[in-house]
């Protein structure tokens, strides 16, 4: 993935494990307690695992420790259609597919979302819905509640990281997202 993927796109500051000179930098995990916030425990998955332990684990799809500016990076290569400052990641067909709902009816329920083959994909009917972009936007989470998106039509990425877990119920991803789009200014 270094060699592939972070290297050509610049993101310098992307991997499952942070160099020791990098460490420092790492944003504890959070969760609420008695009101106030309090350091994520151990459980079954240590949330220092980036600076510590066997470093042994390579997760196709998890683990991976960022920051925002690279994590932009990476999504703007996909609004390019595979490509940043030159380096071709991935054919435009390739983007398309990896964009387009791959499950297609298959919930009984239809938010406005489908799912391609990396990323929730807003379709027309959340984007009728307001508040969540354009038909195509597309979006995703991780495990400590980072979310991020991007949207093709109107060309804008938003990434929020926030190292939270635990019984964290707040609707501040929702209100980002809304924020982001409000600010458009034709």
């Amino acid at each position: 993935m270094k060699k592939r993927i972070f290297d050509p796109l610049g993101m310098s500051d992307t991997g499952f494990y942070l160099p020791s000179e990098k460490a420092n930098r790492l944003v504890p995990v959070q969760q609420p307690e008695n009101g106030t916030w309090a350091r994520y425990p151990v459980t079954f998955y240590d949330p220092d695992y980036p600076i510590k332990g066997a470093k042994k684990f390579f997760s196709g799809g998890a683990g991976l420790s960022s920051t925002a500016k690279d994590y932009a990076t990476f999504l703007q290569m996909y609004l390019n259609g595979g490509e940043l400052n030159g380096k071709r990641l991935l054919s435009r067909t390739t983007v398309g597919a990896i964009l387009s709902n791959q499950v297609g009816d298959l919930f009984a329920w239809d938010d406005g979302k489908g799912f391609g083959l990396a990323f929730g994909v807003l379709n027309e009917k959340g984007e009728a819905k307001g508040g969540s972009g354009s038909a195509g936007t597309f979006d995703w989470g991780g495990y400590f509640n980072t979310t991020y998106f991007a949207d093709p039509q109107e060309k804008i990425i938003g990434v929020m990281m926030k190292q939270t877990r635990g019984t964290v119920s707040d609707d501040t991803s929702n209100y980002f997202r809304q924020l982001i789009y409000q600010a458009l200014d034709d």
